[in-house]
């Protein structure tokens, strides 16, 4: 079996693959960065290659680091394996969710996991994308619920890590919203990054005048108070949407791209996927679980 310190450095190692930056594997595991990068310098000394190429954008795994990361989380799960059978300790999965959707989305999911499997013990953690997509990556996390669309991960317009796979087990509707006398411009933003923002770029562009807000709230409340209209999810908008306080409105553009023309009117609300991801490495170990989250 590895050893105490094997099993550190190899922590480190899939903590710095993950997030890219030894700064951001310490903030992951909770170390000093020197301290992270003193396991991975003796990881490569111990093995005699180098496992990453330092550059100015971080850290790049070279060929030996690639063909460590497919199977070293796979030797810190069966460390975990032999010691919960050694100590009898219940199995610990650890999913995260977009701030977003911990309240509203992710105690369905996790009341799914624990009546299909009572034997686990869940911990749930509530972070931004890019902070979940690095614990995932680093082994941190054993998967995440995140918002995307299209076919592959990142078709909202974000990076993921590599080696990732998803299943998608629901939706969210987009609802373009104003209040009933407000103002129709400007559209209303999240800050860049947001899953909403990214989607509201996609369908929008440029094209149209748009304020720059703090929060999906933010975005709501102004919109409630007639500032102006928003695209916003539909766990946001029940009530609002149920009152009257804020009535949906049409998502076609003013003119058409091809032509040029007046666009017709289209009432379709789009919708983006609720997507969970785990590392495609991992999907053995995990499968008994994500069919529990997601059946």
């Amino acid at each position: 079996m590895l050893g105490r310190m094997e099993l550190r450095q190899l922590r480190g190692f899939v903590a710095v693959a993950g997030a890219g930056t030894v700064t951001g594997a310490a903030n992951t595991l909770g170390l000093a960065p020197a301290s992270v990068s003193e396991q991975v310098r003796r990881l490569e000394d111990s093995l005699g290659v180098a496992l990453f190429e330092r550059t100015p954008q971080g850290m790049r795994l070279t060929g030996p680091g690639a063909t460590l990361l497919t199977r070293a989380q796979g030797l810190l799960d069966h460390a975990d394996e032999v010691r919960r059978a050694v100590t009898g300790g219940r199995r610990r999965v650890r999913i995260g969710a977009l701030e977003m959707l911990a309240a509203a989305k992710l105690a369905a999911v996790v009341r799914r996991l624990a009546e299909r499997r009572p034997d686990l013990e869940v911990e749930v953690r509530s972070l931004t994308r890019q902070a979940l997509l690095a614990e995932v990556a680093s082994g941190e996390l054993d998967a995440a619920l995140l918002l995307d669309s299209g076919t592959r991960i990142g078709g909202l317009g974000f990076t993921p890590p590599p080696d990732m796979d998803f299943l998608d087990v629901g939706e969210v509707r987009l609802y373009l919203v104003a209040a009933p006398d407000g103002e129709r411009e400007p559209l209303l933003v999240s800050p860049p990054g947001c899953s909403i923002r990214l989607a509201a770029d996609q369908l929008f562009g440029a094209r149209v005048p748009r304020r720059e807000l703090t929060s999906i709230a933010t975005a709501r409340e102004w919109t409630r108070q007639g500032f102006g209209r928003a695209l916003l999810p539909d766990f946001v908008l029940e009530a609002d949407l149920a009152s009257g306080a804020l009535v949906p409105l049409d998502f076609a553009p003013e003119t058409d791209p091809a032509s040029g023309a007046p666009a017709p009117p289209d009432s379709d609300a789009p919708t983006l996927a609720l997507r969970l991801v785990w590392l495609r490495s991992r999907e053995t170990v995990l499968r008994d679980v994500l069919y529990a989250m997601s059946a």
